[in-house]
């Protein structure tokens, strides 16, 4: 990494949330989310969203061209304050580390129509 960090986006409609949910209802939300952020969401398609947004906005950080890994890898929770917290794990978690990061940071916001996240990560 030349300048020691790096920077990952995604925004994502929430309709096509929404439709996935309608869709595939728990195949979907079990194969993207972990139960504690099911938890922290519940039904609440928007917040869904911008922790699908936040994930993708990590692999493309973390070199999504040869990351490879499993969605709960990678877990948008909240802090007390409501900040957002992320964790990784697996190989996700592997890939920070042989990046050399230090530190990963992430937000995320919506409004009515999209979902958007950025993080950045710190060697």
């Amino acid at each position: 990494m030349d300048n020691g960090v790096t920077t990952g986006i995604d925004i994502i409609e929430i309709d096509r949330i929404k439709n996935a949910i309608d869709n595939w209802r728990q195949g979907f939300l079990s194969r993207v989310f972990t139960q504690p952020e099911l938890n922290l969401c519940g039904n609440n398609a928007a917040s869904i969203a911008a922790r699908f947004a936040a994930k993708e906005a990590v692999i493309k950080a973390l070199s999504y061209r040869t990351l490879l890994c499993n969605w709960h890898d990678i877990e948008i929770l909240s802090q007390e304050n409501g900040r957002p917290l992320l964790k990784l794990h697996g190989k996700a978690l592997a890939e920070s580390s042989k990046l050399g990061f230090k530190n990963m940071d992430v937000s995320i916001s919506h409004c009515r129509k999209y979902a958007i996240a950025v993080v950045v990560g710190q060697c």
